[in-house]
């Protein structure tokens, strides 16, 4: 593969554009790369020149390779846009054994037994915005209606968050996932929303509940966590328990309106096992998280021949490894029966997604109930005429008008 030297051929940028026409498809670009190549230089904003990794098999064993570093401050790491600091950054952001000692204070809640215990409130809270939905006349925007409301109610349920707040953080959070968003901006409403969890944290020391940011207060008092830690882990889970779930929810339904087929199969079943195949199988297809994972090398790694040194830079988007044909056959086609679980939407390795238990059983409380009781939900618009989320890190689309 051709490196950036004199007389080498030129670096492409990043591609992030998916083609007109092709909403749901990865840019055009990764996919060419992906069948040319499997590592491939590319530029970024800053001039840096990471490897960008397409392949499925490539991608995991990456993921799983403790001489990768998650952390930015790392030597090499490939910002996706600049930083003003690193004062409580994330432990997504960090490296074990930091990461971990972190991420254990917050997976309690997220186990999977823990999080079936919720399922009937989440089914509760479906069927009541399905209602209010029902109850208006003319179309909807099922993303105001619906698709954001509903992660957000169960979200600050599990933390303790007020939900009458909600337009404050899904404003901010808006701002804190758009790509091109001013660093000056970014920073500032991640100012507002740490405070905003600051304050909270303040609160449940005073009053604790039954809830996640009252557990973090127990682990301040106990000098496991400062205060700051805690509301920058309040940030990250509140951000990503609502805006990605929101996202999936939305370009789903729209996925599946423009494949009758596969929306026949789940309107007309009610198999807990099929829902859950094509909750996966949404998951692989769609792959709304872009931006790629993103690692810098600590030492010299081979993979099948390939050199990456330490200090290099490596970018891994999930959306086109999600559509590895080595990986999954015929991956261009959505088909909800298909057996997808080995996707990494989630990621994978140490730093997969720690809310996607949480997240599989929403969607499939949604996907088993919004269509079953809304059998002749169908759009209210042009498909390529919404507007999609392309200037954002978690894509989708900003409005979904519909009717019935």
């Amino acid at each position: 593969m051709a490196d950036t030297r004199t007389g080498s051929p030129p670096v492409p940028h990043f591609p992030m554009a998916r083609a007109a026409g092709c909403p749901f498809d990865p840019p055009p670009r990764l996919k060419a790369q992906q069948d040319e190549g499997r590592f491939v230089r590319v530029e970024l904003w800053d001039g840096s020149r990471p490897w960008l990794i397409t392949r499925y098999a490539d991608q995991r064993a990456l993921l799983l390779d403790p001489r990768v570093s998650a952390d930015i401050g790392t030597p090499g790491y490939p910002l996706q846009a600049p930083v003003s600091g690193r004062s409580n950054i994330s432990f997504i952001l960090m490296d074990d054994p930091e990461h971990a000692r972190l991420r254990r204070m917050v997976t309690a809640p997220f186990a999977v037994k823990r999080v079936e215990e919720l399922r009937p409130v989440v089914q509760g809270i479906v069927d009541d915005l399905i209602d209010d939905m029902l109850a208006r006349s003319g179309p909807v925007d099922l993303v105001e209606a619906f698709a954001l409301p509903m992660p957000s109610l169960v979200i600050c349920r599990l933390l303790g968050v007020p939900y009458a707040d909600h337009d404050f953080f899904q404003e901010n959070s808006k701002v804190l996932i758009k790509r091109d968003a001013p660093v000056e901006d970014r920073t500032a409403a991640h100012g507002r929303l740490l405070a905003y969890l600051d304050d909270l944290v303040a609160e449940k020391t005073e009053k604790p509940g039954d809830d996640l940011l009252s557990g973090l207060v127990g682990r301040i008092g106990a000098g496991e966590l400062t205060r700051g830690d805690a509301a920058e882990m309040g940030v990250l889970l509140l951000l990503a328990g609502h805006e990605t779930t929101a996202n999936m929810i939305a370009l789903g339904t729209l996925a599946l309106l423009e494949h009758p087929d596969q929306l026949a199969r789940l309107r007309e079943t009610d198999d807990p096992g099929l829902i859950a195949s094509a909750v996966e199988e949404l998951l692989r297809y769609l792959s709304i998280v872009h931006g790629g994972r993103r690692r810098a090398a600590l030492e010299d790694i081979e993979i099948d021949g390939h050199l990456i040194k330490a200090g290099e830079g490596v970018i891994m988007p999930n959306d086109i490894a999600n559509r590895d044909p080595e990986a999954f056959p015929d991956p261009d086609r959505l088909d909800v029966t298909r057996d997808a679980r080995r996707h990494v939407a989630f990621g994978f390795g140490v730093h997969q997604c720690l809310g996607q238990p949480l997240a599989r059983m929403e969607l499939q409380v949604v996907y088993g109930t919004l269509y079953r009781r809304i059998p002749t939900l169908r759009l209210a618009a042009n498909a390529l005429e919404l507007p999609f989320k392309h200037d954002g890190s978690v894509y989708g689309v900003y409005e979904l008008p519909v009717t019935w």
